[in-house]
């Protein structure tokens, strides 16, 4: 499923799209973005073309895109490349940028070892927004798996 926003595709109809592409009801959506079912009707009616951070990261969690594509569509931009920053938890090195090829909008799967990419804290799921450290800003987790988190991902140390 391409999630990608298209070019002049509006908030109203890229949250629907999705939406029905997922095979959610509006109740289902509300539900899981954390907003009311009347925000959302009016937001898939055309009525809200503007969202806030709290609707924006609970959308674009509960349709499973990043927020910046929510952003992009609200404000009637294309999407960047660049604004996606995806990498392979298995083979990306701390302290490195990631590959190009990891990078690119079509891109789902690493190159090199067939791992999913990765846009998000796989703990607290924000958005990952530099890749210049090892840990989640918000959480402490690590963005690389190791062999031993694949086993245990629930044991977090607080």
């Amino acid at each position: 499923m391409d999630n990608t926003p298209k070019p002049q595709e509006t908030l109203a109809l890229y949250v629907k799209r999705i939406r029905t592409s997922l095979s959610l009801s509006q109740n289902d959506l509300a539900l899981k973005a954390g907003i009311h079912l009347q925000s959302l009707g009016k937001i898939e009616r055309g009525m809200t073309t503007k969202l806030n951070s709290k609707s924006q990261r609970g959308l674009a969690v509960a349709l499973q895109v990043p927020p910046e594509y929510l952003d992009a569509v609200v404000r009637g931009v294309a999407v960047v490349t660049s604004d996606v920053l995806k990498f392979c938890p298995q083979c990306w090195q701390a302290g490195t940028p990631p590959e190009d090829i990891w990078l690119l909008p079509r891109s789902k799967f690493c190159f090199l070892c067939g791992t999913g990419l990765r846009n998000s804290c796989a703990q607290c799921n924000e958005p990952i927004t530099s890749l210049k450290f090892r840990f989640c800003p918000y959480c402490g987790f690590p963005y690389k798996e190791s062999k031993d988190s694949k086993d245990s991902k629930t044991n977090v140390f607080h």
